[in-house]
């Protein structure tokens, strides 16, 4: 089975100019939305995986507003993130 959650998915996250930013899982496919637009219809059933400020406070001094994670680094985070998934059912 293919990887839900991708690197790149990491990186949207944490770069996104939305100041609240979350991961969610909607339909097998992970996205990046507004925390505003989990509760509209457009995202009725969406499991959130993990918010930004979730995800910097993981990081430590990486992320939003310190260095930047490498590629290395993205990718064991979505790999954690793709357990977690796993790990719901979802």
């Amino acid at each position: 089975m293919p990887s839900t959650i991708t690197a790149e998915h990491v990186r949207e996250l944490l770069s996104s100019t939305d100041p609240d930013p979350r991961l969610v899982l909607l339909a097998g496919r992970a996205r990046v939305v507004p925390a505003a637009e989990t509760d509209t219809d457009r995202y009725r059933g969406a499991v959130e995986i993990v918010s930004r400020d979730e995800l910097t406070a993981r990081l430590g001094s990486r992320g939003q507003d310190g260095p930047e994670p490498s590629d290395r680094e993205l990718t064991e985070l979505a790999a954690r993130l793709e357990a977690v998934v796993t790990g719901l059912g979802a």
